[in-house]
């Protein structure tokens, strides 16, 4: 594994992450929470060597400022260490299931027309880093526009090599995505010329780049500066009047998904019938997760509700706080 684990759980820890990715887990992002209990455990409990009460219910206390779902996402790892522990026989406290209790929904911000326009003009503003790389310029505008017109996760865009977008006939291979699965996602004609001039232009700099977008060294950027890319341009669009929670990167997807529904709804469409299209396309292991989209659209788009109900009063689920 890529992380070094200390103190004496590293064993376990080491084995429960091989045992993830020999399933098919990519498991990285609970392995680096398992790191820093690693760490946790050798400042705190550097002779204990069992995985007590103590030890499991002090790492589960919530911290200062903490939400319940950075809580339930640092606890549940320890969780399934003390499962696989026990499995092979080596005592340790399982953390209860009731702690700390149900993850709170986030409730995403779906960009208006408005907002969408101000933010991609601020994008089409940049200019030539002297720290972001000499590419920076040329890969804002269309990285940006590919999330949201393409409902990208942001890891599935900035992870995207050369290999798998398909200038001919406008189709992306996402590998290894979230659930460890591939997918194809099409582009539209709009976004296919955007990328098709995008990579004449930068071959120029990076003639043999393997990443489609390339940093300065041509690897792949992380997922922090596409976040500060993409609050530097919202900052710069002066708009503070905005409804609901702050908008985030992941939002375009959100908005992506919301306003494709409308608009099968105000083509006339079954969303029963297309749902499932919609949540291949995003790449949800269960439509469970497509679902949950479906109440949101009725809030920004008022004749999705309408027309919904005089074509099948049942599509809008009941809320279900546990839908992935």
């Amino acid at each position: 594994m890529n992380t070094t684990i200390a103190g004496n759980f590293k064993p376990y820890i080491e084995g429960l992450v091989e045992q993830k990715k020999s399933i098919g887990y990519p498991y990285d992002a609970s392995a680096r929470i398992l790191k820093v209990f690693s760490v946790f455990c050798s400042a705190c409990y550097p002779e204990e060597k069992i995985l007590t009460k103590e030890i499991a219910m002090r790492w589960a206390e919530k911290r200062q400022d903490e939400h319940v779902n950075g809580l339930i996402r640092r606890i549940t790892p320890v969780r399934q260490l003390a499962k696989y522990m026990n499995s092979i026989g080596i005592d340790a406290y399982l953390i209860p299931r009731g702690i700390p209790g149900k993850q709170v929904r986030y409730v995403p911000h779906i960009f208006t027309d408005q907002e969408l326009h101000a933010f991609f003009a601020e994008a089409d503003r940049c200019v030539v880093s002297s720290y972001s790389g000499p590419a920076r310029h040329l890969i804002i505008p269309v990285i940006f526009r590919l999330l949201y017109c393409c409902g990208l996760r942001s890891s599935e865009a900035r992870l995207l090599t050369v290999e798998d977008v398909d200038l001919e006939i406008g189709k992306l291979t996402i590998r290894q995505s979230k659930g460890n699965k591939d997918r194809t996602v099409m582009m539209s004609e709009g976004i296919l010329d955007l990328c098709r001039t995008f990579h004449s232009k930068i071959s120029r700099i990076f003639p043999d780049r393997v990443v489609f977008f390339p940093n300065q060294s041509g690897k792949a950027y992380n997922n922090r500066i596409i976040d500060y890319w993409f609050h530097l341009l919202w900052n710069k669009t002066g708009i503070t009047n905005s409804s609901g929670n702050l908008p985030r990167v992941h939002d375009f997807r959100h908005t992506f998904a919301v306003k494709r529904l409308n608009i099968w709804v105000q083509e006339g469409k079954n969303l029963n019938t297309f749902l499932p299209y919609l949540c291949m396309y995003l790449g949800h292991a269960h439509l469970t997760e497509t679902d949950y989209y479906l109440h949101f659209v009725p809030e920004f788009f008022p004749l999705f509700k309408e027309k919904t109900l005089e074509k099948s009063a049942n599509i809008i689920p009941e809320v279900n706080d546990e839908a992935g």
